[in-house]
This record gives C-alpha cells, structure tokens and sequence, in this order.
C-alpha cells in the first residue's frame, strides 16, 4: 500500500528537488546549520507541490494513461489507488505546503517563499490541461520548473545565485527537456503525445546539442569568473568542467541509447552517471568546503 503511494507522489522524483540545495551548496554554506534547515523546508515545499501537480496530471490523464504501454501500470490507472484517496492525498500535501512555507516566510520574510510554489503549481495545471501541446512551449515549462527550484533554493537561504549557474541550468533543462521529446517519439511514435506531431527527430537532435554547449560554456564561464575565484580563494574549480563533460556524455549516450528520456530514470539506472557524480560532488565539496 505505502508502495502505490510513494509512487503516486512520484517520490523518486523528489530528486529533481534537490535543486534547491545548489545555492547554498556552491555558496560553501552547505555546513550552515541556520542556512541548512530553510534550505532542507524549502526541499520539502517543493517535493510536496511537485507531488500535488503529479496527482492531479494522473487523474486528468486517467482514461489515457490506461491504455498507455507504461503508464498503465500506475497506481491511479491500474487501480491500485482510488481517485478518491488521491484527491485526499492532494489534501494532506497541500497542508504540508502550507505549513513549510509558513515556516519559511517567518524566517525568511520574503513573499516569494510563497509566490513560486503557488506560480509552480498554476504553470503546471496550465500546462497539463493547454500548454503542454504547444511545440516549444511544453519544453519551456519544464526548464522554468528547474529555474525555479534554484531561485527557490536562493530566496530561502539569502544566497544569490550567480547568472552563469542560472544560464547553466536553462541550458542544462532545454537539453533534458529536448531530449525527452526526442525518446517519446522514438519509444511510442507521435500518438502517445499530442504534441510529439509537432517536432521531429531531427530537429530535436539539433537542439539538444546546441543546448548541451550552451550549458558547457556558461559552467565555464561560472568557473573562470573572477567574482567566483575570488569567493573561493582559488582557481582549482576549473577542473571540474572536464568531469562535467564526462556527465553530459554520459548522459547523451544513454539517451541514444534504449532509454525512454526521462532524466530521474536515466541517471538512476545508469551506475556510470551516479559514480561520476558522486566524484564531481566530492571534487567540488572538497575545494569549496577544504
């Protein structure tokens, strides 16, 4: 039972929430116990809003995704959970939002604590029931979700977040976000989304790697930025772009590979990305925190 709901919350998605720490993590505040707890609340106010938007895109997608290869076998299409004690969960994660970013506007005291969950959650309902079969637009909503986990994670902790890591991280979400339009098509053709009709491969090829070097050049950027070296005391983050690289084509690979897109599935059943990102983590722990 508890099975059916962490799958219904989508909680191994929660990964993507892990944004939020990105500010503080690269501000070298990671081991700020006061900067820490608004950081670990404003994790927890997104994971519950993100789940809140899952819920509700699995039950206006219900009659669909009962005849989808895959998606049948989720809790609300399969049966497992009824809508019901969906709408219920919906409640309770709805409370829980409530209750962190009362917490977090207490001490914080800024309105966007409250402003980007609830932006979030309307450009996600928007998205599920329009936007989403606009070409272009549909990829967009889903790199401004990225941008907003960061700017959240920023807001919460007072930590201002450099516009090279903003940059990387559009680029970085329209490569994801490309990508996985490019899989969709490839795995079930342009019938499983009604917006798939609209792209083809080879334009989805084309942006994907455009947006990949974007990403590369604005890490750079970052890296050598005097304002960054001077933060840190030295230059030695530089070398972490190479590793960065390895990363990204990795990750390429596994998407020309038999991978479906998704970016949580692709790098959690990938052990060679999980490896290399525990190294760059530690690489990057150890000059910004050493």
């Amino acid at each position: 039972m508890i099975k059916n709901y962490l799958k219904l919350i989508r909680a191994k998605h929660w990964l993507k929430n892990g944004l939020v720490f990105l500010p503080l993590f690269f501000s070298a505040n990671l081991l700020n116990k006061e900067l820490l707890f608004p950081c670990i609340l404003s994790f927890l106010t997104f994971s519950f809003t993100a789940s809140i938007v899952y819920i509700i895109n699995d039950i206006n997608d219900l009659e669909k995704d009962k005849n989808h290869p895959i998606k049948k076998n989720r809790p609300l299409a399969s049966g497992a959970i009824s809508i019901e004690m969906a709408k219920l969960s919906i409640g309770f994660l709805a409370l829980g939002c409530i209750f962190f970013m009362c917490i977090l506007y207490k001490n914080v005291a800024n309105a966007g604590v409250m402003i980007i969950p609830v932006f979030y959650l309307i450009m996600n309902i928007l998205y599920s029931k329009w936007l989403k079969n606009i070409p272009i637009i549909d990829v967009v909503i889903i790199v401004t979700g990225f941008v907003l986990r960061v700017m959240y994670g920023g807001i919460c902790t007072n930590v201002e977040v450099s516009k090279y890591l903003y940059l990387m991280i559009i680029f970085g979400s329209f490569f994801l976000g490309f990508g996985k339009r490019r899989n969709e098509i490839l795995k079930n053709g342009d019938k499983s989304r009604k917006v798939l009709s609209l792209y083809t491969q080879e334009f989805l090829d084309k942006n994907m790697y455009v947006s990949l070097a974007l990403a590369v050049v604005s890490y750079t950027l970052w890296c050598v930025d005097p304002s960054t070296i001077a933060r840190i005391g030295n230059d030695f983050i530089f070398w972490t772009i190479p590793l960065l690289m390895v990363i990204l084509q990795l990750y390429s690979l596994n998407i020309e590979g038999n991978s479906h897109g998704d970016p949580i599935e692709v790098v959690l059943s990938d052990k060679k990305i999980i490896i290399t990102v525990i190294i760059y983590i530690i690489m990057m722990g150890g000059i910004l925190y050493l």
